[in-house]
């Protein structure tokens, strides 16, 4: 039985400090911003990317990983030994599966498996995270892809936006459902469903909107015992405080076990737009 290494995206974004000593391997996505290229959370950082969304007019637009740059991640820890999880962005918000499927093909005589999560941002780090830790642990690679598609199926994201432009302009939520939020000011309220991004409902205040997620949450927390939570900000850090209160307030403490805020990836931000909030979940097992 061969050691497990957990490559994922750069979507996923995760805090340093949860990833540091676990076999995580990280293969970033692609922004073009006025015809220059830059790779997600490595030369572009979220920060700087969401100042120059709030002061210009740019559109950047994304890309996937090639199959080139995942075969040569897999090569590289191959020759050190590991079997392979890739576990990564939503197939139906991104082309990245494909690549690294195409990159698995290319590879037949090493152990590679590859899992479409139907998740992004910490929705996708949380089962990315559990499945290093028990790589680390010593589990198979079979044994961490039933637990990767397990993780998955527990984990997801509930968000609010203060535009749906973005979204209209990437084309990652329908064009009616563009309009959702622009009738006196009405705030939508959205997830990740089925690998996509959906609208759920519209409030009329982001108060209420916070008030919502809270909900929300309480809602699919119930009859789990634990709840991992992870605060996505789009220069949301005081909202995401805010949230956090409101959360602590109707979900017994007790049962969150991690608590994480993190920046939204460029990738990501650039779909969404400054002023995103969500929080993504992940439930025991």
């Amino acid at each position: 039985m061969g050691k497990v290494a957990v490559v994922t995206d750069s979507t996923a974004y995760m805090p340093i400090e949860l990833t540091k000593d676990l076999p995580v391997y990280t293969v970033p996505l692609h922004l073009v911003i006025d015809n220059e290229m830059f790779q997600d959370g490595v030369t572009m950082q979220p920060d700087a990317f969401y100042t120059l969304q709030q002061e210009s007019n740019v559109v950047p637009t994304t890309s996937q990983p090639s199959p080139e740059e995942f075969k040569d991640q897999f090569s590289k820890l191959c020759a050190m030994g590991y079997d392979v999880i890739c576990i990564v962005i939503s197939s139906g918000m991104s082309g990245t599966f494909n690549s690294a499927e195409q990159a698995r093909l290319a590879l037949p005589e090493a152990n590679i498996n590859v899992v479409d999560s139907k998740l992004t941002s910490m929705g996708l780090g949380f089962p990315v995270i559990i499945v290093a830790q028990a790589a680390k642990d010593g589990a198979s690679l079979q044994e961490c892809t039933a637990l990767a598609e397990q993780a998955c199926r527990q984990s997801g994201a509930i968000f609010t936006v203060s535009t749906l432009k973005y979204l209209h302009l990437g084309g990652r939520i329908n064009s009616a459902s563009a309009f959702l939020g622009t009738a006196l000011n009405l705030k939508p309220i959205l997830e990740l469903r089925g690998g996509k991004i959906e609208a759920m409902e519209r409030v009329r205040t982001y108060s209420k909107a916070l008030d919502r997620l809270a909900d929300i949450l309480l809602e699919r927390s119930a009859g789990h015992s634990t709840i991992r939570l992870g605060y996505l900000l789009a220069k949301t850090m005081e909202e995401a405080k805010i949230l956090d209160e409101k959360i602590h307030s109707k979900v017994d403490s007790n049962k969150i076990i991690q608590t994480v805020f993190v920046d939204i990836s460029p990738v990501i931000g650039a779909h969404t737009g400054p002023g995103t909030l969500g929080v993504a979940y992940s439930f025991d097992l």
